[in-house]
């Protein structure tokens, strides 16, 4: 087959919107390498080193070193994506929220603009505690209620440039704006750490066995992350044949819904972080050595007690995650609206119970790859000892869903206008009567 390749540039749609989507990166990118006014970056390097291992550590992959490096970029598009969960969340609480999600156009119009609302005052609030870190840390030339005020001011007006970025990648662009910038935050560091890494190679800190048999077991993780990703559990519909208009009979359809391996995404691992990187970060922060605090951070340090704890807590937020994002009840009614059945199944309410058993038992497998994924790291860089190259499992599972998304958008527009795509089969075959529900 043909390299499907300077196919995307063959579109003029297509490309315009590729080179759009460059542009805005490059500016991102441009603005998280410039420091916020009257910060020392030395010093808040050596300091922020020490917390690297905590939520700041985590907060800062996202945003691409900005926080390390105090720019004025340094929140990223991080207060966006905690008010779009807070609101998500907030659906299963609140029944405007979600009669607001299912509005069609107008209430989702409704509920950007409270995303947007909340996005400013988070990026207040994070942009005032992210201050009073930097004078905590000596790396602030002129510490005080001047330095804290411009300091907010600059993150909060940078947090909400970087929300208009992403809207207009979405909009103008490739598509899926807010994930693509948290993807090349990621992979920003990722040049640097292989140069340390190949840097130690050659300075015979790590053996040549050591450095194949990394590369081998990198590769082969994010194989599987690709394929978990893309699994799915399809169950069969049927949709029977019906008379519509004048006469006219619409034949039978079969059909499927494909219950996701991996429903949940990335977000069990960032609540699970979120939750066990707090006691350790405090600890910290504390600095009391050989008390309470001290005696926390090491049980919170990588070991068996983490990794069960951390393990255990991904299994639960699956569940539970999935359990707010998929509502077996509502697919079962918008199964029963259209008149289709899963064969051997009465609609309603036994067609809700039966897909809700299923998705228990897909979702089992799930966390427990999720799990994986999440504890492997540690477990590969402790076996082969190499400290210069992190490969975290948020930041792959984030990599390669948003790649896999991308490279599905692109290969979209490609089909539409008759080019060959990615996959083998380039071309879609409009027979037969298959389709998603």
């Amino acid at each position: 087959m043909a390299n499907p390749i300077p196919n995307l540039f063959r579109v003029p749609e297509l490309k315009e919107k590729i080179l759009f989507t460059l542009l805005i990166l490059l500016i991102y990118r441009f603005g998280a390498h410039i420091t916020v006014p009257g910060v020392d970056v030395g010093i808040l390097r050596v300091q922020f080193g020490a917390l690297s291992g905590g939520i700041l550590g985590i907060y800062d992959m996202f945003v691409g070193g900005g926080l390390s490096r105090a720019t004025i970029l340094a929140l990223g598009i991080m207060p966006y994506i905690s008010a779009s969960i807070m609101f998500q969340l907030l659906a299963a609480v609140f029944p405007t929220v979600e009669k607001l999600q299912k509005e069609g156009e107008d209430g989702r119009q409704k509920l950007t603009q409270w995303t947007r609302y909340t996005t400013v005052v988070l990026s207040v609030v994070q942009g005032f505690s992210y201050a009073v870190f930097l004078n905590s840390t000596g790396a602030v030339r002129v510490p005080g209620f001047v330095f804290n005020l411009t300091t907010t001011i600059t993150l909060t007006v940078g947090a909400i440039f970087v929300m208009w970025l992403g809207e207009q990648i979405t909009e103008r662009g490739i598509g899926n704006g807010m994930s693509l910038l948290i993807f090349f935050g990621i992979i920003e560091g990722f040049p640097a750490a292989v140069a340390r890494t190949w840097e130690s190679f050659t300075a015979g800190q790590i053996t040549i066995f050591a450095l194949v048999g990394l590369v081998v077991v990198l590769v082969g993780i994010t194989a599987a992350v690709v394929l978990m990703t893309m699994g799915a559990r399809k169950i069969p519909v049927q949709i029977p044949r019906k008379v519509v208009g004048r006469g006219r009979i619409r034949e039978g359809q079969k059909s499927f819904v494909p219950l996701r391996v991996n429903s949940a995404g990335v977000m069990p691992i960032i609540f699970a972080q979120s939750f066990i990187v707090v006691p350790g970060t405090i600890a910290q922060l504390a600095g009391q050595a050989g008390g309470f605090w001290d005696t926390i951070a090491q049980i919170f340090q990588p070991g068996p007690v983490y990794y069960v704890t951390y393990g255990l807590l991904i299994v639960f937020f699956t569940y539970f995650y999935t359990a707010i994002i998929f509502n077996p009840v509502d697919l079962a009614e918008n199964l029963k609206k259209q008149g289709a059945f899963i064969p051997g199944v009465k609609p309603g309410a036994r067609t809700a119970e039966y897909i809700d058993r299923v998705l228990t038992r897909v979702t089992l497998p799930g966390s427990v790859y999720l799990a994986l994924v999440a504890l492997v790291p540690f477990w590969i860089f402790s076996l082969f000892n190499i400290q210069t190259f992190f490969f975290g499992g948020t930041g792959l599972l984030i990599v390669v869903g948003v790649g896999l998304d991308t490279v599905q958008q692109a290969q979209q527009h490609l089909l539409l206008r008759h080019y060959d795509g990615f996959m083998k089969k380039g071309r879609v075959k409009m027979r037969g009567r298959s389709r998603y529900v």
